[in-house]
């Protein structure tokens, strides 16, 4: 029986002490699951330490890892899309590079895939991730519910395997500020869970920064979603509807207490609130806007320099 081949995707950044430790247990895990094969691309997001001189030589020990090198920092989920472009295998597996992640568990993710699941999320059940992270990824799972109709009860992970049918759709998406979840999402709702061990960093902090995080949520909702125009809407006529209400009340307190001055502060309170509801709705409508002319001007999802290993080694400049 053939072997189905598993592409293992994962983005580095600042991870030159922990993606060797990453690369020996997939390969110990994978070497006891005897119906695989595997692959691994390693995606170099513009690291400034030396993470991409440790990816050529993984490479140049093993013929099944490939090395991509950015031109810039163009983030994980641009990282993970030029990975996807890479993939040859039959099933998908993402994951992380400071080795929180756990690979040996690895089996359990193809195991629901070979149970009928399009998608398999890994689900932990006792994360080591810092109070804000933690914070971070409650607000992410509360905009995805809301904004992507994400189901309540799947957890969402950075540790994931689908099959090659998910990953093609995936690749449809040609457009900049790729949100790889909200893909996911789109092309399938058959997703399923699995529990698996998390772990602490092995060096470092995450590279996470709130300014960063608040990118990526507003990245996945404009992208993928028209209910902030919605909101926006319901927003409008929700003020134009308190505007009337208070006019109205202003007349009839007028008519009743004609000795009432008309209050200048409640005016001025009434002009402010609506002023910066308008301000707001349109920098949102100009957020989109925006976007749409980024995307017109076919802005790349990200640009590589250099790819080391595989099977051939290529270069882009």
């Amino acid at each position: 029986m053939k072997k189905q081949l598993v592409s293992f995707v994962i983005p580095c950044y600042r991870s030159a002490e922990t993606i060797g430790s990453v690369v020996d247990e997939i390969e110990a895990a994978m070497g006891e699951l005897e119906r695989y094969e595997y692959e691994i691309i390693l995606v170099n997001d513009c690291s400034p330490d030396d993470t991409f001189g440790k990816i050529r030589e993984l490479c140049g020990k093993d013929k099944r890892i490939k090395g991509i090198n950015l031109a810039r920092n163009f983030g994980q989920h641009a990282a993970l899309m030029a990975g996807f472009h890479q993939v040859k295998g039959d099933i998908l597996v993402c994951l992380d590079d400071d080795g929180q992640t756990p690979a040996n568990e690895v089996g359990k993710l193809l195991a629901a895939l070979e149970d009928g699941a399009d998608v398999a999320y890994a689900k932990y059940e006792h994360k080591h991730h810092s109070a804000f992270r933690n914070f971070g990824s409650r607000v992410n799972d509360w905009m995805l519910c809301f904004m992507l109709n994400k189901p309540k009860d799947l957890f969402i992970s950075s540790y994931f395997a689908a099959r090659r049918f998910v990953l093609e759709e995936m690749l449809k998406y040609e457009n900049a500020f790729p949100y790889v979840i909200g893909l996911v999402l789109r092309a399938t709702r058959n997703i399923v869970n699995v529990t698996v061990e998390h772990r602490d960093r092995m060096v470092g902090e995450s590279g996470y920064t709130f300014g960063k995080l608040l990118a990526l949520w507003f990245n996945g909702f404009t992208a993928f979603s028209e209910k902030p125009l919605r909101i926006a809407t319901m927003a409008g006529v929700g003020c134009a509807g308190l505007g009337f209400l208070y006019g109205i009340y202003t007349i009839i307190k007028k008519l009743v207490l004609p000795g009432v001055p008309i209050g200048f502060s409640a005016l001025m309170a009434s002009i402010m609130f609506i002023g910066g509801m308008l301000m707001l709705m349109l920098g949102l409508i100009g957020e989109y806007v925006g976007r749409m002319y980024i995307c017109l001007n076919h802005a790349p999802q990200f640009v590589v320099r250099e790819i080391v290993g595989g099977e051939e080694e290529e270069s882009e400049n």
